[in-house]
């Protein structure tokens, strides 16, 4: 996994390619974010990941009540098709906001929530 601090209030997250590392990672994110009460906001880039499971979508759930609840904002990029089709399919498209690449995802970050 890689951190990168894109502004002092924006991270960027890199996720690894393997599925019970990427539960771990998202769970220090959490607690990362839970520490620091979620003053800043996330992006997380899904660009190794080829497909999650409930275990990550359980600690995106988690990370995204913990950014909303500060006013904060997380945003999901490179997301693969088969990854976004489990989120079409359990209706979480509605839930998380997406962006094509990391770039997209700043600037989205960057904009004010309508």
């Amino acid at each position: 996994m890689g951190i990168k601090n894109l502004s002092k209030d924006i991270l960027l997250v890199e996720l690894s390619s393997k599925s019970p590392k990427i539960s771990h990672e998202l769970k220090a994110v959490n607690e990362s974010v839970s520490k620091k009460k979620g003053n800043r906001d996330v992006i997380i880039d899904f660009s190794r990941v080829e497909i999650i499971n409930s275990s990550n979508i359980s600690n995106l759930l988690i990370l995204l009540n913990l950014l909303q609840n500060s006013g904060r904002r997380l945003i999901l990029c490179n997301v693969a098709t088969v990854t976004k089709c489990i989120f079409v399919v359990a209706g979480l498209n509605e839930v998380f906001e997406f962006a094509d690449d990391s770039s997209s995802a700043l600037a989205t970050v960057q904009q004010p929530v309508s």
